[in-house]
């Protein structure tokens, strides 16, 4: 146990130029922070065996999921069950800044979708 935070997560680049920090990664729970800048966005999958819950931190996410657009706002967050297909997008001005918590882990469970 420790606290965590940006500057003492493990930090990686996804996409070219998004941001994510592992905050908390043990073998049954994932929690990551993550930045996209406008205009950014994740290739559309699904995780076989990993549910996620977003909780927008600043910036608004647009989420699909399942064929269904959902803006998500600071403070608003979006659960996404195991298989089900999805796509995390900046379509705004503002930097988004969110959480990603996965349970199990997501890394390794992910299939284009």
């Amino acid at each position: 146990m420790s606290l965590a935070s940006i500057q003492t997560g493990k930090h990686y680049v996804w996409g070219g130029n998004c941001d994510g920090w592992h905050l908390a990664a043990s073998p049954n729970l994932s929690v990551i922070q993550e930045r996209v800048p406008s205009g950014s966005s994740e290739a559309r999958h699904l995780h076989k065996k990993a549910e996620q819950f977003f909780y927008v931190l600043a910036g608004t996410a647009t989420l699909e999921v399942a064929d269904t657009v959902h803006m998500l706002k600071a403070n608003e967050g979006y659960h996404i069950p195991a298989c089900v297909p999805h796509t995390l997008s900046n379509q705004h001005e503002q930097t988004l800044e969110f959480l990603v918590i996965s349970t199990p882990p997501s890394h390794g469970d992910r299939e284009n979708a």
